[in-house]
Order: C-alpha cells, then structure tokens, then sequence
C-alpha cells in the first residue's frame, strides 16, 4: 500500500496531513507513505520529524496585490507550475502511488491535477468554511472531497458529493485533563481562566485589546488572565506596568505557549484568532470563546471559520475593524458574568465537535485504494 501526501505552508495544511498519515500507519505498519512539500517552508521540517519520506517541488503561490514586485513574484510562479510538472510527474511513476491526497497550500495543486490526469485516484481535504483557490479547483477533478466544515460546500464545484468529516484534533488536547490542568498552572477553582493569545508571532490588535482588558479588570481576583503575547509583542509587559498592573498574581505573560493542551483545557474563555486549527480545538474541548480573526489572510477565510460557530451559538465574534475598548469589555462581561449564557456556548461548541474526524479521514483515503 503507497499513499502519497500533499500538503504545505502552513501549521494548518501540514498537520491534519500528519495526523492521517500517523493513523494509516496505526492500522497498517507496513503502508509506504510519502510527503512532498517544498523546501523552505514548514512541511521541510514538520515532515522528516514526524519520520515520513518527503520530497520537494519547487512552486511559489500567486501574489494578489498589484505591485512591480508581485508581478514579478507572478511571472515566476507561473515558470515554476510550467516545469514542476516534470518533477511531479517523475515523483508519481517513481513512487506508484495507490492514491494521492492533497492537504491544501499550493504545493497541493500541480501533484494533486497530475495525478488525477495520470488516472490515480485522488482526494483533498478543505480546512476552511471558506475554501482556497486550490482546493477549489481541485475538486472539480478529484475523486473525493472532504470538509471541515459544511459551510464551504457552497462555494465549491465537486466532481462527486463532498464528505464532513471535521479538522483532526491533536492527541494530547483530547486527553487533557481540566482539574490537573488548572492545578498545574495554580488556578484557583473559582476563578476564572482568561486564556488570549493572536499565534506565535502576535498581533497587534489582540494584544492592544489585551493591554486594556487586562488593565481595566485585573483587580478582580476571581480572574485569572493569561496571555501570549508572541515575538513581536515583547513591549506588552512594559506596557501592563505603564497601565499599573505591575506583579499582579492573577496575570501571566508569556511570549509562545508550549503547552496548549495544558492551557486550552484549563481555560473558561478563550480570545483568539480563527485558524481551522483553533476552532476545531475550542469545539473539542467545548469553550467559550471571542473570536478575532485576522484580516490579513486568503478569501477573509476566518471571517467565515468563526461565523461557522457563531451562526450556531458556539462563539462570539469581533472583526478588528470593530474591535474597541468599549466592545471587547461588553462581549468579555457577558462570558464572564452571565454563567448561563457561557455554558450555552460551550454546549454549543462541542456539540459541533468531530473527534473521529483523522479516522473519517483516513477511512476515505483508504477507500480509493483499488
């Protein structure tokens, strides 16, 4: 049995990937399993370290702000798509694939479409409510299509009827204990665990946000907040001391956290981004949460990832371009103090849960193995 894997870019493509490939190899030991990525982005590292076989094409994305640069950016991608073909091509009569499937990230598309040219049977999974270009076009040709979530149906043109099968969800998040985790950080039972954080980099409106929240709240010790502030927040603990915050005991500033397992299962209300990842956490673990999505990504796709909960009473929401001191208190007041109304949202949140969703996965894929 030999699957082969595309997928790239980002967190978010590669390890959905590696948590079906880890369960193929669960059920079959002796199953060839093969990545290809690109060189210089994560999937290089990600991949080897999980101990899979991975190859590289050379392929770039299509840039959509119109600049001198970009143009040139785009004149060399479509070099790159005019001669990764042969590399693809090798790769697949190299390997012999039984099926092909594609994870999303542009390095999904020219191995995904050679494969299913040269009469492998294919499949993709979409991570978001909004789907991107590639997994758009793909799924006019593949032989499955698999959702995170119902909602990007609609803006897809599929061969055969696509499947829901959710976002695989780590291992460690499902195992994690509430009351151990809590202990661990040295929360008090009745307190209140404010978990914020905007990604490894940061961002600057949710930590602004955060300052504020923070400022404005702290001396409420039923509260506990913990924050990352990632690599380019390091001015934020300065600036908590300029607002008086000081050495509060019930505030914790981290730069990156590690332990999100520890951390997520510990918490009452989450403030972050709308990655596919961290929603399918939330819904996991059933949280209450304040959804910020970043502006800055393909097709506004975590605009659409957070309405997915928030039309089902599972989160709240505030885009940047609304995100006020005065609104980030009003929605955080009414997590914090209406008890009723948090435990609806975490009902709701978990009721849309998937957890077998890396065995539905992996149920399909094996599926097209003739």
């Amino acid at each position: 049995m030999k699957i082969l894997f595309a997928a790239g870019g980002t967190g978010g493509h590669i390890n959905p990937a590696l948590a079906t490939a880890g369960e193929i190899r669960e059920r079959y030991p002796e199953a060839e399993i093969l990545f290809v990525g690109t060189k210089d982005k994560m999937e290089a590292k990600l991949v080897p370290a999980a101990g899979y076989d991975f190859k590289t094409i050379k392929i770039s994305g299509f840039q959509r702000k119109i600049s001198i640069e970009n143009i040139i950016r785009n004149i060399k991608t479509i070099f790159y798509l005019l001669f990764c073909t042969f590399s693809v091509k090798k790769i697949l009569k190299e390997f012999k694939p039984d099926v092909v499937v594609g994870f999303g990230g542009y390095v999904s598309g020219p191995v995904v479409r050679t494969a299913a040219k040269m009469g492998i049977p294919t499949a993709i999974h979409e991570q978001n409510a909004y789907p991107g270009i590639t997994n758009k076009t793909l799924a006019k040709v593949v032989d499955r299509v698999m959702l995170t979530a119902g909602e990007a149906e609609k803006y897809m043109q599929c061969k055969n009827a696509p499947t829901v099968t959710g976002l695989p969800v780590r291992g460690e998040m499902l195992r994690a204990d509430r009351d151990f985790s809590r202990a661990k950080l040295g929360v008090r039972d009745d307190q209140l665990l404010i978990l914020s954080m905007g990604g490894s980099l940061g961002a600057m409106a949710i930590n602004n946000a955060m300052v504020d929240l923070i400022a404005d709240n702290h001396s409420n010790k039923n509260l506990y907040f913990l924050h990352a502030m990632g690599q380019y927040g390091l001015w934020v603990p300065e600036k908590l001391k300029e607002k008086g915050v000081g050495n509060a005991s019930n505030v914790e500033v981290r730069e990156y956290i590690s332990d999100m397992d520890v951390c997520m299962s510990a918490a009452d209300v989450v403030i972050c981004r709308a990655g596919a990842s961290s929603l399918s956490e939330l819904q996991a673990l059933g949280k209450a949460s304040i959804l910020i999505p970043s502006p800055n990504v393909a097709e506004n796709h975590q605009y659409h990832n957070a309405m997915a909960l928030v039309n089902k009473g599972a989160a709240l929401i505030v885009e940047e371009k609304e995100l006020t001191k005065e609104k980030m208190q009003a929605l955080f007041d009414s997590l914090t103090k209406d008890g009723e109304k948090r435990l609806d949202i975490e009902k709701n949140a978990k009721a849309m849960a998937s957890l077998n969703a890396k065995e539905k996965i992996a149920d399909i894929v094996l599926s097209l193995i003739k």
